[in-house]
C-alpha cells in the first residue's frame, strides 16, 4: 500500500502503525520541513498517492492531512475513495460485528445521499448534522453513537478515540479489506455517489436564504422534482457573504440544472 504523510503529523507514526499491522508501505511526502506541510501532498492535493499507487501496483493507498485528523483513500486503479465511502465500510463493518451501537452514523449535511440510501437497504440508520467534527461529536455523545465523520474523510471512532485520527481510519480500512477478501475498489462500490454539483453565490444576504419566500418556494419546487433521486441543499457560509447551493440528482445534467436554477435565484433575490 501507498501512504502519503502530507509532510505532517503522521510521518513517522502512520508507517510505522501500518507495517506493525502487517502491511507492506511505501511512504511519500513523509519528510516535513516546517514549511511544507500539505503542499501538494496528503489528502488535499492526493495526486502522487494516485499515481503512485498506479505505479507501483499498490492494493490501495491512503493520504492524510497535515494535522492526521483526516484518511482519505484510492483504490488500485488509483481512483479515490471518499469519507463517505469510507464511513459505509467501517459502519457496515461494525454491524456485521454488532459494534454500530444503535445501528447508527453519524453524518453531516454534506454527506452524499447515495451514503445514505445505501446504508438504508443495510439496515443502519443515518443522523445528520451540521458541517464539522465538533457538530459530529456532540451528537455521537448525545446519542451515544460509536462511528461518524464528515466526506472530507474525517472519521470518528469512538470504539477507540474520541476525535478525529487519519491513522486509525487507515488502519480499521485496512483491516476491513483484509477480513472481507474483497478489493477496496468492491467494498466501495457498494456506496455509489450520486452526481452532485455546489455553486457559491457571492455578495448575497447569507442569512436570509432561510427566510426569503421566493427561494423557499424554489428550494421546494426543486425538491418536489428530484423526489426520492436527489437532493437540495442551501448552506450559508460561516465566514463571507456568499450561500453555498448544492444539489444532487440521478444524473450529472440534472444536478447542474437544478444547481443552475437555484443560484441565479439566489443571486437574484438575496443581492446585497
Amino acid at each position: 500500500m501507498v501512504a502519503d504523510c502530507a509532510n505532517g503529523a503522521t510521518s513517522v507514526v502512520a508507517p510505522e502503525a501500518l507495517r506493525r499491522a502487517g502491511a507492506d508501505v511505501i511512504v511519500i511526502n513523509a519528510s516535513p520541513d516546517g514549511y511544507n506541510i500539505n503542499k501538494n501532498a496528503g489528502s488535499t492535493h492526493p495526486e502522487q498517492m494516485q499515481a503512485m499507487v498506479k505505479a507501483s501496483n499498490a492494493d490501495l493507498g491512503v493520504a492524510f492531512d497535515g494535522d492526521a485528523d483526516r484518511c482519505l483513500a484510492a483504490d488500485a486503479d488509483g481512483t479515490m475513495v471518499n469519507g463517505d465511502q469510507i464511513m459505509g465500510i467501517l459502519a457496515r463493518a461494525k454491524k456485521r460485528e454488532g459494534k454500530l451501537n444503535h445501528n447508527t452514523l453519524v453524518v453531516t449535511v454534506m454527506s452524499n445521499l447515495g451514503l445514505k440510501l445505501a446504508l438504508k437497504d443495510m439496515g443502519i440508520t443515518t443522523v445528520q448534522t451540521n458541517v464539522g467534527d465538533r457538530y459530529v461529536l456532540e451528537e455521537m455523545l448525545r446519542g451515544d453513537y460509536s462511528l461518524g465523520g464528515e466526506q472530507s474523510g474525517h472519521v470518528i471512532n469512538r470504539e477507540f478515540a474520541t476525535t478525529g485520527d487519519g491513522t486509525l481510519t487507515a488502519l480499521t480500512l485496512c483491516n476491513e479489506v483484509v477480513k472481507s477478501g474483497r478489493t477496496l475498489k468492491e467494498l466501495a462500490a457498494d456506496f455509489p455517489q450520486l452526481p452532485q454539483q455546489l455553486i457559491n453565490v457571492p455578495n448575497v444576504n447569507k442569512m436570509a436564504a432561510k427566510t426569503n419566500k421566493v427561494v423557499l418556494d424554489a428550494v421546494a419546487r426543486e425538491e418536489e422534482l428530484l423526489g426520492d433521486t436527489g437532493r437540495v441543499l442551501l448552506r450559508p457560509s460561516g465566514t463571507e457573504p456568499l450561500v453555498r447551493v448544492m444539489a444532487e440528482a440521478a444524473t450529472q445534467e440534472q444536478a447542474d440544472e437544478v444547481t443552475a436554477r437555484l443560484a441565479k435565484i439566489v443571486a437574484d433575490e438575496l443581492a446585497l
